[in-house]
């Protein structure tokens, strides 16, 4: 049962979405304003024709969170499927990339720096064929940790 319902929901959610982001529903919303608007002498500016436009586009707002958040929901979770694949598929990109949405906010910030420094690099690049990732960085700092250790033996030894 559950399913039927959250698959009525999203059909409904998507619907609603697709509806409300359109011309004809701007048109709408901005009439009902005017109609509203142009009513106020009628009624006096009283308190409940206040109350009709404050109660309504709060209703609707409420509503619309909820909605608006579904379709975001899917559409995010596509577009990282959609990389994901892309990651995946290419021989270049590192596979540590994949589903990095779900790590904390501190550490997509570092990665976030890491990219920046690459970003950096590539700029200095003349070929833009080059490929930087996550995974070549990470070989060439054990290349470099190796020859650190290489130096401070043979260091050692040159000292004996």
């Amino acid at each position: 049962m559950p399913n039927k319902i959250s698959a009525g929901f999203e059909k409904i959610a998507t619907k609603i979405t697709n509806w409300t982001g359109s011309s004809p529903a701007f048109l709408i919303a901005f009439l009902i304003i005017l109609i509203w608007g142009v009513t106020g002498p009628l009624f006096n500016y009283s308190d409940t024709w206040q109350l009709v436009i404050n109660t309504s586009t709060t209703i609707i707002t409420f509503l619309m969170v909820f909605i608006i958040q579904k379709s975001q929901n899917k559409d995010s979770k596509a577009v990282h499927l959609k990389l994901n694949e892309l990651i995946a598929a290419s021989k270049h990109a590192s596979n540590r990339m994949v589903d990095i949405e779900d790590l904390t906010e501190d550490e997509l910030n570092v990665l976030h720096k890491f990219y920046q420094k690459l970003s950096d690099i590539s700029e200095d690049d003349h070929d833009i064929h080059h490929s930087h990732s996550i995974d070549a960085a990470e070989n060439l700092q054990k290349e470099k940790n190796s020859y650190k250790i290489k130096k401070k033996t043979n260091e050692g030894i040159a000292e004996q």
